[in-house]
């Protein structure tokens, strides 16, 4: 029986008369004898130019390389596609989710089809970084990242950093007659300063501050913003250190532990992070042969403090994340909750990467918290019987414990249509389905119309659930991944305008006001939905994936 979890080395691919047709293929590039005779590590950049989180990685790539020919490795750069979220908005969304396992498949079919020693990943925001965790675990092989690092923030008249979220929230505010025209424009023009992931504590920054948090990518290289010197070199560190890893034979099923991810879950609620991450997580703990479900993370988060918020929950950027420690100074505070001995991509315990606090405005103690519990809270009830996920950092003043109407949508682009067009009041429960996993396809995000209902001042009055999900920027009363989703039969689908909406974040319930008796005789009336979806990708995508609390796997 053929072993497929094991991938071939570069002596394997080489070795040998057969390994003369290979070595012709890599000869005729530009690599010599002396070249193939070498550990053969892969570069894989998720450079592209039509986005800032992508582009500084073809320079990026450079150092890196030139880090592995001088540790005595030869490098071989391939590429990978890095779907953007802020450009994926509405329709290109569907394919935003589904990417990650494309950028994972794609990593698989290149290293599977020939032979590396080792691999550097060069991530970029949202999904790719995800997409190459889980290759690392299913492929383990000696494997380094080295994020990009976040953009630096535009300071407006105001002496006030501009983020991308601003730009979101900025579109609400326009369209009240908050803001005019002028400014509207100056904040999309100057918002996105640099190259880099944009300076939010998004999905792509929380990914990269996460990455590093497990111990894979080296001290320092989460929060060092994308365009510093710093950045060239520690793409330079990471291109030696993989070369001395592959010489190790260090794993990236050694590092991406229970105990590991563990910590990661009590770093991201520390830090007040994305809720992209409580479908990230159980994905790449699949890959690494274990289960995490939502009631792990949520008693996690019950016992971690959010000791640090960033745009859009507070005016502090990843800048001043940077200026503060990073990673290591939130490693350091919340070390008595962590696993401290867990392996990293050093060689060394998790518990080398703390650095102390160099500014105490952004970061605080943990008996001096933000929040007594984690940012991120896991709902459950007659709505969710699986879950739901609700980002209370986001949160400023919505009242804990509400009852409000519901009015129903069946699509992202009706809620938006009714927002921008007819009455939303205080106390609305916005209900959005058949955006789920399998039902959207691609579970795309609400970023917009919870931007819009910020902007226009109605974020923590008017509620917004759906089987969809949120961008990991999203601040306002959200509440996303409710499973089981409305596609494959899930109580929301059975939800009607005027239906009352119980939502209870101190007990985490979220229920809908009919009695046992009722919801079934709803759920027995439900028509089978057709697929939204049949042909190309997304229909292979919607037939195959898994529901939210699971991580949103292709599993069937």
């Amino acid at each position: 029986m053929k072993d497929f979890r094991k991938m071939r080395t570069s002596k394997e691919l080489f070795d040998g008369i057969k390994g003369a047709y290979p070595r012709a293929m890599f000869k005729s590039v530009g690599y010599t004898k002396k070249d193939l005779s070498k550990p053969i590590i892969g570069v894989v950049s998720s450079f592209s130019e039509f986005h800032p989180g992508s582009y500084p990685n073809k320079e990026l790539a450079q150092f890196v390389k030139s880090g592995i020919w001088a540790a005595g490795g030869t490098p071989v750069e391939f590429h990978t596609v890095a779907v953007c979220d802020a450009i994926a908005q509405g329709m290109g969304m569907h394919y935003s989710l589904a990417s990650r396992e494309v950028v994972a498949a794609e990593i698989e079919v290149m290293v599977g089809s020939s032979g590396f020693d080792g691999l550097v990943f060069l991530p970029s925001c949202d999904k790719s970084p995800v997409g190459m965790l889980m290759a690392a675990a299913r492929l383990n092989i000696p494997t380094i990242f080295l994020p990009p690092g976040p953009m630096l923030s535009h300071h407006d008249e105001k002496g006030e950093q501009r983020v991308m979220s601003d730009i979101k929230e900025a579109m609400g505010a326009f369209k009240k007659g908050i803001i005019d025209e002028a400014l509207f424009e100056s904040i999309e023009t100057d918002t996105c300063t640099t190259v880099g992931v944009c300076g939010m504590m998004g999905t792509g920054n929380t990914m990269g501050c996460l990455i590093e948090a497990l111990g894979m990518s080296l001290p320092g290289t989460a929060t060092t913003p994308s365009v510093y010197a710093e950045k060239r070199r520690q793409a330079k560190e990471t291109g030696e250190r993989i070369v001395e890893m592959v010489k190790e034979n260090l794993l990236p099923k050694q590092i991406l532990t229970k105990e590991t991810l563990d910590n990661g879950i009590h770093f991201l609620m520390a830090i007040g992070g994305s809720t992209n991450l409580i479908l990230h997580l159980p994905a790449i703990a699949h890959e690494a042969g274990f289960d995490l479900t939502l009631d792990q993370i949520d008693a996690i988060s019950a016992t971690t403090p959010v000791v640090a918020k960033y745009k859009p929950s507070s005016k502090f950027t990843l800048w001043d994340f940077y200026q503060a420690g990073g990673v290591g100074a939130i490693l350091g505070i919340i070390s008595t909750l962590l696993h401290q001995e867990v392996l990293t991509v050093t060689g060394q315990s998790i518990a080398s990467y703390t650095r102390e606090v160099r500014n105490w405005e952004t970061i605080r103690t943990l008996d001096n918290p933000f929040q007594p519990q984690g940012g991120i809270v896991i709902l459950k009830g007659n709505l969710a019987p699986d879950g739901a996920v609700i980002k209370v950092s986001g949160i400023k003043d919505a009242p804990k414990h509400q009852i409000g109407v519901a009015k129903v949508f069946e699509s992202e682009e009706n809620l938006i249509d009714h927002i921008m067009n007819k009455e939303i009041k205080p106390g609305d429960v916005l209900v959005i389905r058949y955006e789920g996993p399998a039902g959207g396809p691609g579970m795309r995000e609400m970023s917009i119309p919870a931007a819009l209902l910020t902007g226009m001042g109605l974020g923590d009055s008017v509620a917004m659930i759906t089987d969809g999900r949120f961008s990991g920027a999203t601040r306002g009363f959200c509440i996303g991944h409710v499973c089981p989703e409305a596609f494959v039969g899930g109580p929301i689908a059975i939800v009607e305008d005027g239906d009352l909406i119980e939502i209870d974040v101190a007990n985490k319930m979220l229920n809908i006001q009919l009695s046992e008796t009722a919801i079934a005789e709803r759920l027995s009336k439900l028509p089978s939905p057709k697929p939204p979806v049949t042909k190309g990708y997304l229909g292979l995508y919607s037939r195959n994936v898994g529901q939210a609390n699971k991580g949103a796997i292709l599993e069937k």
